[in-house]
């Protein structure tokens, strides 16, 4: 099976394809013009991560919201469990920008910070 992945670690957008066995191993990949290339395509069909951004509610604050994310990326497939979490969330102003809103997030040692200060 081939599957195409568009690289989005630098600008030149390379279409990488993957050569896929029937146990999902990759067993060949062509496309990439540089080694960094090889590993996004890699990790994106084997473990792909995500960056979540966010909203939470806040206590005490110019504004009712505030943003955030994490500091890290998580598994794709725990986006829609973090974007339940956060809806949950109440942080007390005042906060500063990259203060910690929520210390290991889901379990993941991730950390769910502030974008912006409140």
């Amino acid at each position: 099976m081939l599957k195409h992945i568009t690289c989005t670690v630098c600008p030149m957008s390379c279409d990488v394809v993957l050569k896929v066995g029937e146990d999902g191993k990759v067993l060949s990949l062509t496309g990439n013009r540089c080694a960094r290339g090889k590993v996004y395509a890699t990790k994106e069909h084997t473990a792909p991560e995500r960056t979540l951004t966010s909203i939470v509610r806040v206590n005490g604050g110019v504004h009712p919201v505030l943003p955030v994310r994490t500091n890290k990326p998580i598994p794709k497939d725990k986006l829609k469990e973090g974007m339940l979490v956060a809806a949950k969330v109440n942080a007390n102003a005042p906060i500063t920008m990259g203060d910690v809103i929520v210390k290991d997030f889901l379990g993941l040692g991730v950390d769910l910070v502030a974008t912006r200060d409140l």
